[in-house]
């Protein structure tokens, strides 16, 4: 481990850290809506920054980086194809929720259908955190954290136990992040690390390229362009991790649920001030989404040439990095990717007590006559945040017996939770007469059959395509049970904003750049462009 890496990381996760507690250092967070969300006070760039940092965790760093390696450029497709789910989720959804003054996204479900279906899903919720989303974002990190600092070589472990500690270092740090600066603190530190990670998204390609060059960056970009060039394909086929019609089916439908109903997610918008900064914060964050494939796939691009095979491709973009960068910009990669480890656990651990806390524990003591007050709540939802934490590093370090790569294992496990609770969404807003019963049975065939095709029955179909057919399949058995026992009266929001609702008057403009910049990615990386 080199002492000038270490304390570049060191001094840039301080420095970090102390912008969060200085941004935040006056914010009340002995309320539910001060810890959960930022008092409704985020401007557009701290919204996007959100967003855009949320999302992106080790698991990109690690798992994108991985499938270009191994395969070629269609994981990017994830990315990329995200934009459009997120200007639609901005021009449809979110004035929705906003319009309602939900706090989270089952809440409109309670609006929608009734409180059995909000609970249902809550618990859908909270399961899909606890053995999916937060330990996968705990196991990645460990990974980077290890590859970027040779953590076992330097303390003579053996990696499995080197991931162990990894995971609880992490995951302690993560908790007290959270506890102690709420949502807010989370937000900030997600813009101050989006800041670094163009920075990064720059200089890391700069010094692989040059080291592929041995010192010239143009001889870099001479080998790179030379040869192994169907790497560089986007549009993935039929046998490719992430076939290219996937995104018509069932990738679209998963970004959709992603970006308009995950808590975690949509948490950050609502915390915004008004729906017009919430629309400028989608936006800021589709910017990062088509610039992201320079830190998430290009590394991965280089190693193609850099390294013929490895034992665990899980770490190619740790040991490029440390192979390539000078010791304080490996400080810095390794500052900003243990900071997307971070900031994602904590937003998720966030959310997840916020679900528990207003959705579950509230409800319950308000059912036995008990009134909490905000103190109690705050106090519950630490707790549970303990609770929940310790079961996700726990079950982190089993995620390296994935048979299927670290990122596709994360997509084909979240969808057991995502399209269907999607699916009983977007039944709910089109069809006002849509009945509570529909959603129950919808989400139970949904899950059922989904589980039994990807664990019981070898379909030969990519699982993003067994999750458009059952979509459909769900909505026609919601349609069938509308016909037979309809919604008595047909549903009407009622409106109980907290937040202006005027909507932002340049979207439109925007929205068509951004899907001419997504379209453009894709002609580059294609047949067309570079993979010829």
């Amino acid at each position: 481990m080199n002492g000038l890496s270490l304390l570049s990381f060191i001094l840039i996760t301080v420095v970090v850290a102390l912008i969060s507690w200085y941004k935040t250092r006056k914010e009340n967070l002995q309320t539910a809506t001060g810890l959960f969300f930022a008092n409704r006070n985020l401007g557009f760039l701290v919204v996007g920054g959100a967003l855009f940092f949320t999302n992106i965790s080790a698991v990109q760093f690690i798992g994108e980086n991985e499938l270009v390696f191994t395969n070629n450029m269609s994981v990017m497709a994830w990315g990329l194809s995200s934009v459009l789910a997120m200007l639609l989720v901005s021009e449809f959804i979110m004035p929705v929720y906003l319009r309602s003054g939900i706090s989270t996204t089952p809440d409109f479900l309670e609006e929608r259908y009734d409180t059995g279906t909000k609970r249902f899903v809550s618990t859908i919720f909270l399961v899909s955190y606890i053995v999916n989303m937060l330990p996968s974002v705990l196991y990645s990190g460990a990974i980077t954290f290890n590859g970027l600092f040779r953590v076992s070589e330097v303390l003579h472990l053996d990696y499995w136990t080197t991931i162990w500690l990894l995971v609880w270092l992490i995951g302690l740090i993560g908790f007290l992040y959270t506890a102690l600066g709420g949502l807010k603190a989370v937000a900030i530190s997600d813009t101050v690390l989006g800041v670094g990670m163009f920075v990064g998204g720059i200089l890391l390609p700069y010094a692989a390229l040059k080291f592929l060059g041995q010192g010239s960056v143009k001889a870099g970009i001479d080998i790179l362009l030379s040869s192994r060039r169907e790497h560089f394909n986007a549009i993935g086929g039929p046998h490719d991790s992430v076939p290219f019609s996937t995104i018509f089916t069932g990738m679209l439908l998963v970004n959709l649920y992603y970006w308009g109903t995950e808590q975690y997610i949509v948490q950050q918008a609502l915390a915004s001030r008004s729906l017009a900064e919430s629309q400028k914060g989608i936006a800021v964050a589709c910017v990062g989404k088509i610039v992201s494939p320079l830190l998430l796939n290009i590394p991965g691009l280089i190693a193609v040439h850099l390294y013929t095979s490895m034992d665990n491709t899980a770490e190619v973009f740790p040991r490029i990095v440390s192979d390539v960068c000078p010791p304080l910009l490996t400080g810095f990669m390794a500052a900003i990717a243990f900071g997307a480890a971070l900031t994602t656990f904590n937003a998720g651990l966030n959310s997840t007590s916020t679900l528990f806390v207003l959705n579950l524990y509230k409800p319950y003591k308000t059912w036995k006559q008990q009134t909490p007050s905000e103190q109690e709540l705050v106090k519950a939802a630490k707790r549970f945040e303990i609770l929940v934490c310790l079961l996700a590093m726990c079950i982190a370090p089993f995620i390296a017996f994935a048979r299927q790569g670290l990122y596709t294992y994360i997509q084909i496990v979240s969808g057991f939770f995502s399209v269907p609770i999607f699916t009983i969404l977007v039944m709910g807003l089109l069809h006002k007469r849509m009945p509570a019963i529909a959603a129950k049975i919808g989400l139970v065939f949904f899950i059922t059959t989904y589980a039994i095709s990807q664990l019981l029955v070898d379909t030969g179909l990519h699982f993003l395509h067994v999750l458009a057919i059952l979509f459909v399949l769900t909505v026609l058995l919601m349609m069938i049970i509308a016909k037979l026992c309809p919604r008595k009266e047909p549903f009407v929001q009622q409106w109980n904003n907290v937040v202006a609702l005027q909507p932002w008057k340049h979207r439109h403009i925007y929205a068509v750049l951004l899907l001419l910049a997504m379209v453009a990615l894709f002609v580059i990386f294609s047949p067309l462009g570079l993979a010829r």
